[in-house]
């Protein structure tokens, strides 16, 4: 009886394991985050150069790193220095502080970060997926807090949003 009970879960596990291989198989790739990379099979990223006028020094190698590093870990992409499927080029355009939530007698209680990237994305493999737009973020923090004892972490956090928008934008296809 056991035996009976052995083939009829094996038969079962082939049927599973088809219809998932029917499920998964298609004309794109697919991943769990979201990003369909068609026929794409490298990415190459340019570094962002910062054109701000307020330069950050290491906010164009952080902001760049943390890019091929979001392509690297959550894509089956190889990375490649030129050349690529996918191509990020761009620059850092603003690195701005502005006062926020002013308080009586006109001071603020808190300041804001806003950091602008132009990207340039190139989509060999589906041309149509080509663009060119502008992505800005920002973190407010106390204007009580010095930005020197802070400002790594903001720059962090505002580029992790930006890598958000911007491998939404060019991958993510929902």
């Amino acid at each position: 009886m056991n035996l009976l009970i052995i083939r009829m879960y094996k038969k079962y596990f082939i049927v599973l394991i088809l219809v998932v291989s029917v499920l998964f198989s298609g004309c794109h790739i697919y991943s769990f985050t979201g990003a369909s990379y068609g026929d794409a099979k490298t990415v190459s990223i340019a570094y962002f150069e910062n054109r701000a006028t307020y330069v950050n020094p290491s906010l164009s190698r952080t902001f760049t790193e943390k890019l091929k590093d979001r392509f690297v870990s959550q894509t089956p992409l190889a990375l490649v220095a030129k050349g690529g499927d996918l191509v990020f080029e761009g620059e850092i355009v603003d690195y701005m502080i502005t006062p926020v939530n002013i308080l009586a007698g006109e001071t603020a209680a808190s300041n804001r970060l806003t950091i602008t990237v132009k990207v340039r994305f190139t989509n060999e493999t589906a041309p149509d997926n080509d663009f060119e737009k502008t992505f800005s973020r920002y973190a407010d923090y106390p204007m009580a807090q010095n930005l020197s004892s802070i400002e790594a972490g903001l720059v962090e956090e505002i580029s992790i949003l930006l890598i958000d928008d911007i491998f939404n934008d060019s991958v993510v296809n929902w």
